[in-house]
Formats: C-alpha cells, sequence, structure tokens
C-alpha cells in the first residue's frame, strides 16, 4: 500500500512541483503545492531578495500539514521545501506514515533553472540562503534522493518507481 503522505522535498528549482503533481496524477492521489500556503508576508519577503526566518517558516509549514490533513484523498503528495531537519520533523509528527523523496542537484544547475523561471516570487539570488539552510535528510528514515540533474522525464520516472 502505498504512503498516505508524500513530502517532495528540496531548494527552489529542483522540480518539487512537476515531480509531486506527476506522483500525485500516478498515485490517484491528491497534491498540495507547498507555495500556497505562504502568508502574503513570506512572499513579500522573498519578492524582496530576502531570505525567511525560521519564525517565518513555522505558520506556514503548519499550514500546510493542516492542508494535508484536511484532504480526503490519499495519498495526499506535497510539494514544500523542507529544507531542515527540524521543519520536516514536524511534518513527520502531523502526517503519520510521511514518506520523503529529496531532489537533490548542485547550485549551478538550479541557478541556471530559476534565472529561466519568470513566474514565480522565487528568485535565483535567493539559492545561496536555501542551500545555507538545507540539512540534507541523507540517512533518515522513510527518504529517497533523486539526482535531479538528470533529465526531468527520467526523474519523475524514477520516483513513480520509487512510490510503486
Amino acid at each position: 500500500m502505498a504512503a498516505p503522505f508524500w513530502l517532495v522535498m528540496g531548494v527552489s528549482g529542483s522540480g518539487k512541483s512537476t515531480v509531486a503533481r506527476a506522483l500525485a496524477e500516478h498515485l490517484g492521489g491528491a497534491f498540495i503545492e507547498g507555495d500556497d500556503y505562504h502568508p502574503r508576508r513570506n512572499i513579500e519577503l522573498m519578492s524582496q531578495g530576502k531570505a525567511l526566518a525560521d519564525a517565518d517558516r513555522w505558520p506556514w509549514l503548519a499550514a500546510v500539514a493542516e492542508a494535508a490533513t484536511r484532504v480526503d484523498t490519499r495519498p495526499v503528495v506535497i510539494a514544500c521545501s523542507a529544507l531542515k531537519r527540524g521543519y520536516r520533523d514536524l511534518l513527520r509528527e502531523r502526517l503519520p506514515g510521511l514518506r520523503v523523496l529529496f531532489l537533490q542537484a548542485g547550485p549551478d544547475l538550479l541557478h541556471a533553472r530559476l534565472d529561466a523561471r519568470r513566474d514565480h516570487f522565487m528568485k535565483a539570488g535567493l539559492l545561496r540562503s536555501q542551500f545555507a539552510d538545507l540539512e540534507p535528510p541523507v540517512g533518515e528514515a522513510g527518504v529517497d534522493v533523486l539526482d535531479v540533474s538528470r533529465p526531468l522525464p527520467a526523474v519523475v520516472e524514477a520516483a513513480l518507481r520509487i512510490a510503486g
């Protein structure tokens, strides 16, 4: 049986939304875009090139978890950066059975992707702060790591194989 909750996490530009949407569709589940739960203040800060502090992220993460618990369809697949272990621990506490897909790539590739993206509040200038905050989940229970330097269809296919 598939996990009731999936977290597709990584720094900005790693392909979280694309992979999470494909996974939700493949599993017949629901998709939650974590960015949709940022309060206006967070979006304004990031749009101005300012990194979020923990105090900005905790209420956002709680809102993402709450949204996931309110969805009737299972599994629920969430696209959310969840950069620090404490953030993932909060999600694990509130979303029992959570599985994690960590989308991993180097800063040069992700910087190029963000530079090409025009329709998002998260700009390439904030990538350094995301890598500084990132506590890779390698070794955490229920985590699979996907190298996203490969073409996107190959990454999605790998995610679908993991999910079963």
